[in-house]
């Protein structure tokens, strides 16, 4: 078994007309699960292994808090051949147990470990009936990571910041070779297996270790792409079901960008329209002119990065990737306002920094002295959310097609925002150079016979926008049910209270809302 299988030193509209569509890795796909969604006889090692539970070895990790592992074929068209094991983590059920719920927390490339570490009090309504569990997905966190080299992130790893702006697509063409080539080294035997499809796999063999005849199962953002996936492969093996912030099984990733796009672009601007209200607002008392004051100060960060308090440079689109993360959520607006202020008063890039690395900065735990955390890659999250979207997407562009289109494409994710336009357009072209990704996705994922499916889209979500729920719902089936959620932010589960308890009497007790049900948005906080 490989505990380390990585080679390399211990870190998401409209369509685009004529646009490139891109996107994986996955090469040698595995075959799929029989009708009757029984496992493949060469499979039964796997399926006969048990979860043994112990507790975390970090020091910090909470006292009831258990880990543990599960092993996977590294390919499971080869199930004889290497394998690698997966961290879990779990809160046991406060009383009789049912069994287990799982969580994945989206990305793609959050690791399920050091998230259900920090904030598992979120789930603890849960533990009533439930053992909470959750993992690292393969080439995520402490379960084989993949890298695209030392002390890299999303932006400099790639593409480095001359480069994103070149006039030159032979230049572009040049470097995005060369980060496809570097990811490849850094990542490891892992990196051709990535990707939904064989992390769906996985989830069905942590669902026999875990002693449950059905998954139940709860996903957010990328993890309802985990989700629907899993039902599409294993329907007769469906329990209880929920996807929070759904995302598209069909937009190519260049049309997924354009909607990021646009979606981060309105949160900002709602951002902006709260920010000038405060006089302490870094970007002035005037909604009309703090736009483009943002736009300053990216492009003035671009042009003169400022140090940043690990000794390396603080570009413009490392404050751009800060903004979208930290605009998931209401809640984290004066945070990012205070944050913005230190950056700007004083060239403080520490709080800044803070939301840039959530996924990759949060604490991780030695489950069950599989990886140790210090291996797991600074830029894991980045480098595994690239690596799991081009898995999951067969389009690729020829070198033709990126020297002909480079200035449309630019100009087109531009229009579509000003702030993060570029940022997401760098990870579309990410996938360049890497091998074709899975037509299955785009093309078997619909239709599905299942049990009953809780889909829940949030109106004002920048990320996954709320007709990606109702265009998935569609193509899923009579399985899904939508619940619509009129507030604002990323997901509905943590943010509004009518979701938090729609989706846990659905979890715990079965009581699946009428399809088309709504919740308003929560009433403000005092003060707020």
């Amino acid at each position: 078994m490989l505990a380390k299988l990585s080679s390399r030193p211990a870190f998401r509209s409209c369509a685009v007309t004529g646009v490139l569509t891109l996107a994986l890795l996955g090469a040698g796909l595995p075959a799929l699960a029989t009708a009757d969604d029984r496992p493949a006889s060469d499979l039964s090692r796997f399926y006969r292994q048990k979860v043994k539970w112990a507790a975390c070895k970090d020091t910090d990790a909470p006292k009831d808090l258990q880990c543990g592992k599960v092993t996977v074929p590294l390919d499971y068209a080869k199930p004889g051949g290497r394998t690698l094991d997966l961290a879990l983590a779990r809160y046991r059920a406060t009383g009789k147990s049912r069994g287990s719920v799982l969580l994945n927390f989206g990305g793609p490339g959050g690791a399920g470990v050091s998230e259900l570490a920090s904030n598992g009090k979120e789930f603890m309504d849960l533990t009533n009936g439930y053992d909470v569990v959750t993992f690292d997905p393969r080439g995520v966190g402490q379960s084989s990571p993949v890298s695209c080299g030392e002390g890299s992130d999303q932006g400099s790893a790639a593409i480095e910041e001359d480069t994103a702006d070149s006039s030159d697509p032979k230049v572009v063409l040049k470097q995005l070779r060369k980060a496809a080539a570097t990811c490849a080294k850094y990542s490891g035997p892992v990196l051709p297996h990535i990707g939904t499809v064989n992390a769906s796999r996985d989830l069905d063999v942590m669902r026999q270790a875990l002693g449950d005849k059905k998954l139940n199962y709860l996903g957010f953002s990328y993890g309802t792409r985990l989700g629907a996936v899993y039902a599409a492969q294993f329907p007769k093996k469906v329990g209880r079901l929920v996807l929070d912030g759904v995302d598209t099984l069909t937009e190519p990733m260049s049309e997924q960008g354009i909607a990021g796009a646009q979606g981060q672009q309105t949160a900002l601007e709602d951002f902006l329209t709260w920010c000038v209200q405060d006089i302490a607002c870094p970007f002035g008392t005037d909604a009309r002119s703090a736009s483009d004051r943002v736009v300053q100060l990216v492009r003035s960060l671009d042009q003169d990065p400022v140090q940043s308090d690990f000794g390396d440079q603080f570009t413009g689109q490392d404050l751009v990737g800060a903004i979208s993360q930290a605009l998931y959520s209401k809640q984290l607006w004066p945070t990012l306002e205070r944050a913005i202020a230190s950056l700007v008063e004083d060239g403080d890039t520490r709080a800044v920094t803070a939301f840039s690395s959530r996924g990759a900065g949060l604490p991780r735990l030695s489950g069950g002295g599989i990886v140790d955390a210090q291996d797991v890659p600074l830029d894991n999250l980045p480098a595994a959310l690239m690596a799991i979207n081009c898995a999951d997407d067969p389009d690729r562009p020829t070198a033709e097609q990126i020297t002909r289109n480079l200035a449309g494409l630019r100009a087109a994710y531009e229009q579509a925002s000003p702030v993060f336009g570029r940022y997401r357009l760098t990870e579309v072209l990410m996938c360049y150079g890497r091998p074709r990704g899975t037509d299955y996705i785009r093309d078997d994922v619909k239709n599905v016979h299942a049990a009953k499916m809780l889909l829940v889209g949030t109106r004002g979500d920048p990320a996954t926008p709320y007709r990606w729920t109702v265009e998935t719902a569609r193509r899923l089936g009579s399985s899904a049910v939508v619940l619509d959620n009129k507030g604002e932010g990323h997901t509905g589960y943590a943010s509004s209270k009518c979701v938090h308890t729609k989706v846990n009497d659905f979890l715990l007790y079965g009581s699946l809302p009428p399809s088309g049900s709504s919740c308003a948005p929560d009433a403000p906080a005092s003060g707020d």
